[in-house]
């Protein structure tokens, strides 16, 4: 079973076709009992999350019935006669899934997280292959049509995770030389977050494994300029580092298109468009439409 909860908020029961949740205020209520099953949501977090500009006079009744919806929403023919996977217990909400449920933006934090280790440690290969799954995991918005101060910190944390894999990607795609999609996520980094320097610097690398000089010391120069006129700043040593080396170093040669490997189940990729297959990589990572096999979804919440 696979819970998405990044774009339409859908769960996709194996054998049956995915099921989508109309209801706005069941989908925000579905979302924070799924995101904290471990230890349950309490009745007024709950309430709270459902009603952010102020609780209804008869909210205990329409919480019920809120709660009644997402109750049926997984409840599902294949489960066994007289198990209801939401029970209140303790005036906390818990929300059972089976132990084969995998959510989206779990397996994401978990692919964002291994992509960074394999990133530091040299391994730009499976970096490349975790950090574009996680990236597909994300490319939908959290619960767009809502706010209130759960929601904005969870989608707040996501945006952060979202960026951080396209980092991840890019830079591990320039290690390879695959320039390609080097500098398309640096760009859609660049885009999503206009004033963060690690995301200029991913595009300076990108134009520099490209063996375009000229516009990697553009992009910087582009830096400078935003974080001058926007925010009255210079860029950091990091990036004043990255520029001077730009300048002491030879142009470099074009390298030939790069194959790299990614091999990701379409089911989760989304949007994603994987690069052209290569001879080798190990594919480190098993993602089905169950989740990710290798990585099974950890049993914790995202915020």
């Amino acid at each position: 079973m696979l819970i998405r909860l990044a774009g339409l908020v859908t769960v996709e029961p194996e054998g049956a076709p995915p099921q989508h949740l109309s209801s706005a205020q069941a989908q925000v209520a579905f979302a924070r009992l799924i995101l904290e099953r471990t230890g349950g949501t309490s009745r007024d977090q709950l309430a709270d999350t459902v009603w952010p500009d102020g609780l209804p006079d008869t909210w205990a009744s329409a919480l019920r019935s809120v709660v009644s919806r997402v109750r049926t929403f997984v409840t599902f023919p294949q489960q066994q006669p007289g198990v209801t996977p939401l029970v209140a217990q303790g005036g906390r909400y818990l929300l059972r899934l089976p132990e084969e449920a995998a959510v989206d933006v779990e397996c994401a934090e978990e692919a964002a997280t291994e992509a960074a280790e394999a990133y530091a440690t040299g391994s730009y290969a499976v970096a490349q292959q975790l950090a574009a799954a996680a990236v597909a995991n994300l490319r939908g918005s959290f619960l767009p049509a809502h706010e209130g101060e759960w929601v904005n910190s969870v989608r707040e944390h996501l945006d952060e995770l979202r960026l951080s894999a396209l980092e991840t990607a890019s830079l591990a795609s320039a290690a390879l030389g695959d320039e390609h999609h080097a500098l398309r996520y640096a760009e859609e980094a660049v885009r999503r977050a206009p004033f963060r320097e690690s995301a200029y610097r991913c595009r300076m690398a990108a134009h520099r494994t490209a063996g375009n000089r000229a516009e990697a010391l553009r992009t910087y120069q582009q830096l400078r300029e935003v974080l001058a006129e926007e925010l009255g700043i210079d860029p950091a040593p990091e990036s004043q580092a990255a520029y001077l080396e730009l300048l002491r170093s030879p142009d470099p040669r074009p390298r030939p298109e790069a194959r790299v490997v990614t091999r990701l189940d379409p089911v989760l990729m989304g949007m994603f468009e994987a690069p052209d297959p290569g001879p080798t990589a190990a594919r480190p990572c098993s993602l089905t439409a169950d989740g990710c096999l290798t990585h099974p979804a950890p049993d914790r919440h995202v915020a």
